[in-house]
């Protein structure tokens, strides 16, 4: 049997279909059929050839924000993670990443492998099993990525986003540390923004302000239950900062969290906080963009500055819980603002490319 794959050769350049053979699982892996695969803004950046190593292991296959159906199992694998018993058929979601195990930050239990995408980033599709990328009909899972399946009472749209997205904000807002009553400042209304507004109320947050640059967006930010939009073209930051002092009790957000991907948002993100305020850095995530950033901020205002990049284990299971608990009450399924065929993949970067879309999907 044979499954398609759309393959990364240059920076900018369309992806290209290719075909291998579908290999059978080894005994500890699992061969996953294909359900949806999303566009996120870190695929965007690896198209735009900014990913470290991704020149070392041509072509590639992008893609790792993912839904798929198990199309067959390894005959040492009977349940998922969590315990749960797993049958050929059952919807799973995973980690796109899995941990080397021996690195100083596996021994030392943090969630900071730099090896963790040995298997994908830099391994050319020629290699195989081959299916090592989402943008493909299948994917191999190998022995140490996480595994969860998925409730029968969520849907694709809902469950596709949880491996990257909605588990690094439960991840991210863990470490941070939300208190109940305190007001959280979101600097970016993309799909980890309002994954970030539904689970911060989750945790008790009693005032939410949203930044973006974009109306939809912001209207998207409202239904989820943003308490004050902050148009980024309509405002300055001054008056912003007034803005926010004056929803503040002139003291600031308890937290700050970037997700917007800008390195100027930092700078400000900072100077909103009160002394004492904490400030979640997500969205930044590729080298070489610098901003002017005054460190008295910090120093005088004894701020915790925190940045993320992937999450541990019990992310997964923990935002799939959020979501199913509060699936009447905040509209998951918009964050996934298009869809597209797998054929049309190309469409669909282009798309996600101009930035308007919230998240852009291929469903096979």
């Amino acid at each position: 049997m044979k499954g398609k794959v759309a393959v990364y050769l240059a920076a900018r350049q369309p992806l290209e279909f290719r075909e291998y053979t579908v290999p059978d699982p080894e005994p500890d892996s699992i061969l996953v059929r294909m359900r949806m695969c999303n566009i996120c803004g870190s695929d965007l950046h690896l198209w735009c050839g900014l990913g470290p190593g991704l020149q070392d292991g041509l072509p590639q296959i992008l893609g790792h924000e993912m839904v798929g159906t198990i199309e067959k199992l390894g005959g040492k694998v009977r349940t998922d993670s969590a315990g749960t018993p797993l049958e050929e058929g059952d919807r799973i979601i995973y980690s796109y990443f899995r941990f080397c195990g021996t690195c100083y930050y596996c021994l030392t239990r943090e969630a900071n492998c730099p090896n963790r995408h040995r298997h994908w980033i830099g391994v050319s599709s020629e290699l195989p099993p081959h299916f090592n990328g989402g943008f493909g009909e299948f994917y191999y899972l190998g022995p140490g990525h996480w595994i969860f399946k998925v409730p029968d009472e969520l849907s694709d749209d809902h469950v596709s986003p949880v491996n990257c997205a909605a588990a690094e904000i439960a991840f991210g807002l863990r470490n941070i540390e939300i208190r109940g009553g305190e007001t959280v400042l979101i600097q970016g209304a993309g799909g980890l923004g309002l994954y970030a507004i539904a689970m911060a109320r989750e945790m008790g947050a009693a005032q939410i302000i949203v930044v973006d640059a974009l109306p939809p967006r912001l209207e998207l930010a409202k239904q989820f239950g943003a308490d004050h939009l902050l148009d980024v073209r309509k405002t300055s930051p001054g008056e912003r900062l007034e803005q926010v002092l004056g929803w503040t009790n002139s003291l600031g957000a308890d937290v700050a969290i970037e997700v917007a991907g800008v390195p100027a948002a930092v700078a400000e993100g900072v100077s909103l906080l009160r002394n004492g305020g904490r400030y979640l850095c997500v969205g930044n995530i590729n080298k070489g963009q610098e901003t002017s950033f005054d460190p008295s901020h910090v120093v005088r205002g004894q701020l915790t500055v925190k940045g993320i990049h992937g999450y541990d284990s019990w992310a997964i299971p923990q935002a799939l819980e959020i979501i199913a608990r509060t699936k009447n009450k905040y509209p998951y399924e918009s964050i996934l603002s298009h869809h597209f065929k797998f054929e049309d993949i190309n469409e669909a970067i282009a798309l996600a490319d101009e930035g308007a879309a919230t998240r852009v999907s291929v469903t096979f």
